[in-house]
């Protein structure tokens, strides 16, 4: 009996995977259910999946400036964590994929499968008012004006 307590107990896991930029909707679709088919055959359960748009990385993966970020949640054990990161290893419009341990034993049953979301993700950076277009050029163009506020101010307590 205490075998079976044990097998209900799952781990829960996240993953988030970069891809490609280019890719459309459908085609962003169908990796998404080939992960959710991948942790069915094994024996998991995939609690949510969000899709965070299009987002500007750190510095460039796979020679893009951009890429779709997906976030999974699932209930699994560490076969099926391998079994995931095998199969988007081989995918190519997977560029970069981390997965990471949430919490141990987890009762499946006490955690519902939450519907699907989808993000909008950065707007393009052609939008009006972005950061390269913006008059001054951000941070670096404030700080010689407080310090020619600062320098007023001296000079009236000078005079």
């Amino acid at each position: 009996m205490a075998e079976t307590q044990a097998a209900k107990r799952l781990r829960e896991y996240e993953t988030i995977f970069l891809v490609k930029p280019d890719l459309t909707d459908d085609n962003v679709d169908k990796l998404k259910e080939r992960v959710r088919g991948i942790v069915s055959r094994e024996g998991g359960k995939v609690l949510r999946f969000t899709v965070w748009g299009k987002k500007k990385t750190l510095f460039p993966v796979a020679k893009q400036p951009r890429a779709i970020y997906v976030h999974t949640s699932f209930l699994g054990d560490g076969k099926l964590v391998a079994e995931i990161e095998r199969n988007l290893r081989n995918l190519d419009e997977v560029t970069r994929y981390i997965s990471v341990k949430i919490a141990d034993e987890v009762d499946p049953e006490s955690r519902p499968v939450l519907e699907d979301l989808k993000l909008a993700g950065d707007v393009e950076e052609t939008r009006p008012g972005a950061p390269a277009e913006r008059e001054g050029g951000g941070f670096r163009s404030e700080a010689p004006e407080f310090a020619a506020v600062d320098s007023e101010e001296e000079s009236a307590e000078e005079a």
